[in-house]
């Protein structure tokens, strides 16, 4: 397997396929690299070399009982990008992905960055706070984290048959084979990585991180997104940043990457060629 080994010895495992301009996959919770099957696969067919990582603690990267913050994760993928020496790069987040991505960003600069895109992403902050009234209340991440804690098996495949995808909906078509690979996928992945995970994803505020961006960023959120409300999510992301591209979904799901990857990868190929324009 291909590994880097970061300055606290965690191993970081990633895939890294085909040549041209790299675009850098970064995964949602609890899941790994292999939740961009089908974003790679199309990239590396239209030219470009794609890459994408497990974080820490997740899939097949060193199960650490330390550093499930957004600091850390930040820091993996940096240090994931200067190992390969990436130029011009392109960097795409998922969920709590997007939120790795916009504080790489800010923590460590630009200079190897050409364009970003979050996908139904987690920044500017999703827990209810007097700054940020609507959030999230704090009460619905500590029943995730019992929930987990209780029994990670059976959550999991409660959030992937439910609200991940959608399938909750009425005349929702449910995939049981994704539902299996969201599963199989989670349960790879470390308890403590995940149950700390939560707390990262839903307290980390990225206010300040999104202001300090320059490069381009493309901002994609489905209205009907039941992890990440896009509400206080993806158009509180593209105010706050100074280069963003806002395309909202009407009744897309938070995993859309997979159930409308279509749509998604047509979008995303489009900004990445510069044609991308702002939408609602």
């Amino acid at each position: 397997m291909a590994t880097i080994q970061v300055k606290d010895g965690t191993e970081i495992y990633y895939k890294d396929w085909g040549k041209g301009q790299p675009i850098v996959f970064s995964h949602g919770w609890p899941l790994s690299a292999d939740d961009w099957d089908g974003q790679m696969l199309f990239f590396e067919e239209k030219g470009y070399r794609v890459i994408a990582h497990d974080r820490r603690g997740h899939g097949r990267s060193s199960q650490t009982a330390e550093g499930h913050d957004m600091d850390h994760y930040a820091d993996d993928l940096a240090a994931l990008t200067e190992q390969l020496d990436l130029q011009n790069a392109i960097h795409v987040g998922h969920s709590t992905g997007g939120g790795e991505v916009v504080r790489y960003l800010a923590r460590h600069g630009e200079k190897r960055v050409a364009k970003a895109a979050i996908i139904s992403a987690v920044p500017p902050l999703m827990v209810k706070t007097a700054a940020n009234p609507g959030g999230l209340p704090k009460e619905v991440f500590d029943g995730l984290q019992a929930q987990l804690a209780a029994n990670r098996s059976q959550f999991y495949c409660e959030v992937a048959s439910g609200p991940f995808y959608g399938y909750n909906r009425p005349g929702a078509k449910a995939v049981q084979a994704t539902i299996w690979n969201w599963w199989r996928q989670g349960m790879m992945g470390g308890a403590k990585a995940h149950y700390d995970g939560i707390v990262a994803f839903s307290q980390t505020d990225f206010t300040e991180d999104l202001k300090k961006i320059t490069v381009p960023v493309l901002v994609m959120h489905g209205d009907d997104d039941q992890i990440v409300p896009y509400a206080d999510a993806g158009p509180l992301s593209a105010k706050l940043l100074r280069n963003s591209t806002l395309k909202i979904y009407k009744g897309f799901p938070h995993g859309m990457p997979t159930t409308e990857a279509d749509t998604i990868n047509a979008d995303l190929l489009a900004f990445f060629k510069g044609a991308a324009s702002a939408s609602a």
